[in-house]
C-alpha cells in the first residue's frame, strides 16, 4: 500500500524551529514531485512548499520564504521541512502530498 508518513511536529515557542519528515513506503519518491500542505483550524488548506522530481527545484509560499526549507533525501527515500522563525501563524496540521498520496498529518503548533 501507497504511503506517506509525516513525523516531527510538536509546539514550539515563536522564533523556535522543527523540522517535519515525509517518509515513503511502497513507491520511490526520486521520480516525483513532492509537496507540503498546512490546514490551519477554521481554513481551508494551502501550499507551503514543493520540490521537482527531475532536479530539486523549490517553490514556497510567500508566507513561508525564507523561513522555511524543503529538501529530499532519496537514500532514505524522506522529504525533509525545515522550518525555522516559527510564528503563531505557522500553527496548523502539516500534510506531504506526493504520487496521488496525502500523509496522515503531523501537528505544529506556534505559542508561547
Amino acid at each position: 500500500q501507497l504511503q506517506l508518513v509525516e513525523s516531527g511536529g510538536g509546539l514550539v515557542q515563536p522564533g523556535g524551529s522543527l523540522r517535519l519528515s515525509c517518509a515513503a513506503s511502497e513507491f520511490t519518491l526520486d521520480y516525483y514531485a513532492i509537496g507540503w500542505f498546512r490546514q490551519a483550524p477554521g481554513k481551508e488548506r494551502e501550499g507551503v512548499s514543493c520540490i521537482s522530481s527531475s532536479d530539486s527545484r523549490t517553490n514556497y509560499a510567500d508566507s513561508v520564504k525564507g523561513r522555511f526549507t524543503i529538501a529530499r533525501d532519496n537514500a532514505k527515500n524522506t522529504v525533509f521541512l525545515q522550518m525555522s522563525t516559527l510564528k503563531p501563524e505557522d500553527t496548523a496540521v502539516y500534510y506531504c502530498y506526493s504520487g496521488g498520496v496525502w500523509g496522515q498529518g503531523t501537528l505544529v503548533t506556534v505559542s508561547s
